[in-house]
């Protein structure tokens, strides 16, 4: 264990953003190839990479999967390992789930499964809502198949180790709605000869912020994420102006909805104003809805870990749910301790101790998710 958390540690300090892991995929590269798997899968969607381990028998095959990109923010910690690169570091813990991931890898290389398939994915770009997308449009990935897919994600607030379930919808999906409106300048001495896009932009926002979609109770709402009108140009009225917002539900139809909502919004402000509104779409995650027969998996898998049901799903969201269109998925949390910083705070850093308490049981789901009857890769032909 002593050279995953090295090697946590390193990743740590190499930290690289959505798009650009090509080191952090090399390092992994080079931990695994002495470990002789049976296959090595480079370039996947990006910068991803899949890890297969083979057992004798025909059986399901199990996927897992953790992040490699990281997040721009400036690390404050005064640790040996602290990022190297300004404005950039891991305070999501991606470099812990990566080196949980080796952890399993390495315990594998010991002891292949008894049946079926173990894929270790080392997914890019989650941060952006592209990575998992990416994966799944590269031809290697269809040839995969996977019967389960499983995930965890570290969860500060919890106790370290306890796993936090919950079949149905585990994560909210989201999307940044970016609302670009143009009207017309003119002298701020003769605002009138202009068409100001203020009123129409101050309405969108009332509206944005006021939308309620889904069902009662159902988490569906916009945050108003940023603003701006016309230029520091005190003897301009101004032509233009922008609006960012994040649209997040916890079911994708409800998105739908909530989506048609906020469009009408800003084109009937638009219109009345008489100016034009334009809407792009920027970090599209989907709910992540968990499969009842994988969180039954990773349930029966738990012991002796203490078990968390939640009631309610995360409001924030992870492209994870998107393997839930190939394969029964499950994505759940895995305390990260009680009174460590939170997950994007300056200070946070993933604890060394939870890598072995979440291989540890990454292993005991490999074992009964293969004993399940999932279909082999050859009835799969």
């Amino acid at each position: 264990m002593n050279a995953i958390v090295s090697l946590r540690r390193q990743l740590h300090a190499n930290p690289e953003l959505a798009g650009h892991e090509s080191e952090t995929a090399r390092t992994l590269v080079d931990f695994f190839r002495p470990l002789l798997p049976d296959e090595i899968i480079g370039g996947l969607g990006g910068h991803g990479l899949a890890i297969t381990f083979s057992g004798q028998a025909p059986g399901p095959a199990i996927l897992l999967r953790c992040e490699l990109d990281a997040l721009p923010i400036q690390e404050t910690n005064d640790v040996s390992h602290r990022s190297r690169f300004d404005g950039v570091s891991h305070k999501c813990g991606h470099d812990g789930h990566m080196a949980i991931l080796a952890a399993v890898g390495a315990a594998l290389a010991k002891r292949r499964p008894a049946r079926g398939r173990v894929i270790l994915l080392f997914q890019p770009a989650e941060e952006t809502g592209e990575g998992a997308a990416g994966v799944m449009r590269d031809s290697r990935f269809a040839e995969m198949r996977p019967d389960f897919c499983f995930a965890l994600h570290n969860l500060p607030g919890y106790p370290l180790g306890e796993v936090i379930l919950r079949a149905g919808t585990f994560a909210c999906g989201s999307r940044g709605m970016c609302v670009r409106l143009t009207g017309k300048t003119a002298h701020a001495a003769q605002p009138e000869s202009g068409i100001s896009p203020a009123g129409a932009m101050c309405r969108i926002i009332d509206g944005l912020a006021g939308l309620q979609a889904g069902g009662s109770g159902e988490t569906a709402f916009v945050t108003i994420a940023g603003a701006r009108l016309g230029e520091k140009a005190f003897g301009t009225a101004p032509g233009h102006a922008a609006i960012w917002a994040t649209l997040r539900a916890e079911k994708d139809e409800t998105m739908r909805e909530l989506v048609t909502l906020s469009e009408r919004i800003v084109h009937e402000a638009a219109a009345d104003a008489g100016i034009t509104g334009s809407i792009e779409y920027e970090d599209v995650f989907p709910a992540t809805v968990n499969a009842l027969d994988a969180v039954e998996i990773v349930r029966a898998s738990a012991a002796p870990l203490p078990v968390r049901e939640m009631e309610r799903p995360f409001r924030w969201s992870e492209d994870f749910g998107r393997f839930a269109r190939v394969a029964p998925s499950a994505l759940f949390g895995i305390g990260a301790g009680e009174t460590v910083p939170d997950l994007h705070n300056p200070d946070y850093d993933f604890p060394d101790d939870l890598i072995s308490i979440a291989a540890e049981l990454y292993m005991r789901i490999i074992v009964r998710a293969c004993e399940s009857r999932g279909t082999s890769p050859e009835e799969k032909r």
